[in-house]
């Protein structure tokens, strides 16, 4: 096999593997993933007790954001909506068939007060341990690093099932992340037959209809709405970069507020699929781009948000939006005309800028940053198509971009982890009055 061919079939089995159909926030879902799928152990058995051990970044992300088809939000929500209403097989759209009828029974199932949440003692950032009891006989299942990545199923005892490829997965995605560049990512981009990228038409098809979702109702803090508005009142102008940031944000608003509509999720994220998705999608809209064009941007955005996530981690302190803007950029950067040098420029700008916005948990005011992240990324491949860089004298930005992104991820690796605590301990112990 030629290296071309090798690498096209690194960048497809990426794609494939990365972009992935998900209702409602991917957090609370894996949680009632898990749930669902401990249940189904015990064979309809009802049910006395549940024990739940989570990282501190799953409960970060499952406390405050809606969960799909209910006004509800909650880490034992989203456990016991699983334990009701989830169908495992279905996976991150596992509540998918949630109804009124089920949101009662969940309540019911609350008020017993026998589901118990605590922090797990992992230092895996996405980590559940969910253990059903009814009676004498129990079921656990844990999940760790990706969110439908079980690795163990025990029952009475017995092990049904343990995932021995975690280490060996991780290391082949390693091995994968020294072999690629963005070199080659674009080569591939440029070259690939775009019969190949179903997956890709998908994404515009699934993200759109959201976005369209979250501009028609009254989701959240309705950033999408208030943006497009804005403009009818004479508060922005109708150029490229609002429609970018609004069309994402109303995506983000149905999203975050429980909308019953799937999305293409990037690299384990909704948010990060609406953000590599809809600000391409809306510049290409403007500017009447041919399809072809259309999808080979979209191509470039979703893999480089995957390839930086790759080396940076599913879940983090820092917020996911501003990398999916960055693949967003590149994306809005060649549809604009530019080369691969701009889009480097594009990236590095990028960088340069949003990379320290936090991320404190899913919730209404993520369309707020992802809002922020996309005017940045507009604003980043303009500056790149005029030739402007942040240059590498300045903070975490190197000469050669992929040292910029290994220092972002050095950030997102090690350098986060102090702030993870104090934002699950401020989250934990807010002062309600």
């Amino acid at each position: 096999m030629n290296n071309l061919m090798e690498s096209e079939n690194i960048f497809l089995g990426l794609l494939k593997k990365e972009l992935v159909i998900a209702l409602g926030c991917t957090e609370p879902v894996a949680i009632a993933y898990v749930a669902a799928l401990a249940k189904e152990q015990l064979k309809g058995k009802e049910i006395t007790s549940v024990e739940a051990a989570l990282s501190g970044n799953m409960i970060k992300n499952a406390m405050a954001v809606t969960i799909p088809g209910t006004t509800d939000c909650g880490v034992d929500f989203a456990i016991a909506m699983g334990l009701i209403a989830g169908d495992s097989t279905k996976k991150l759209e596992v509540l998918s068939g949630v109804n009124q009828e089920d949101i009662e029974k969940v309540k019911t199932l609350l008020a017993l007060g026998i589901i118990s949440v605590s922090v797990a003692d992992t230092d895996k950032k996405l980590y559940v341990e969910i253990v059903v009891h009814a009676g004498e006989q129990y079921a656990k299942v844990i999940l760790s690093d990706e969110h439908t990545r079980v690795v163990l199923i025990e029952v009475d005892g017995q092990i049904v099932y343990k995932d021995s490829t975690v280490e060996e997965l991780a290391a082949a995605d390693e091995d994968k992340g020294t072999v690629l560049n963005l070199d080659k990512l674009w080569q591939f981009v440029m070259q690939v037959d775009i019969g190949k990228l179903g997956l890709i038409k998908q994404s515009i098809e699934l993200n759109k209809k959201v976005a369209q979702e979250g501009l028609d109702g009254s989701y959240g803090l309705q950033v999408g709405k208030t943006l497009r508005d804005g403009i009818k009142k004479g508060y922005f102008n109708n150029d490229f970069a609002t429609y970018a940031m609004s069309l994402t944000a109303a995506g983000s608003d149905a999203r975050m507020a429980g909308v019953l509509m799937p999305v293409m999720s990037n690299s384990g994220s909704g948010n990060q699929g609406l953000c590599a998705t809809l600000p391409v999608v809306a510049v290409g809209e403007k500017l009447a781009v041919d399809e072809e064009k259309m999808i080979r941007a979209l191509t470039l955005s979703h893999l480089i948000t995957i390839y930086i996530k790759s080396k940076f981690g599913r879940l983090s302190a820092l917020c996911g939006a501003a990398i999916a803007g960055t693949g967003a950029s590149s994306g809005i950067t060649y549809l604009l005309g530019g080369n691969l040098e701009q889009i480097k420029y594009a990236i590095q700008n990028m960088l340069g800028n949003v990379t320290g916005m936090l991320c404190d948990g899913a919730k209404a005011g993520c369309a707020m940053k992802v809002s922020t992240c996309i005017n940045a990324a507009v604003q980043s491949a303009i500056m790149a198509l005029e030739g402007r860089c942040i240059k590498e004298t300045d903070g975490i930005i190197e000469q050669d971009v992929e040292y910029t992104i290994d220092n972002l991820c050095r950030l997102g690796n090690q350098g986060s982890l102090a702030a993870d605590k104090i934002i699950l301990d401020i989250m934990l112990n807010k002062k309600v009055f």
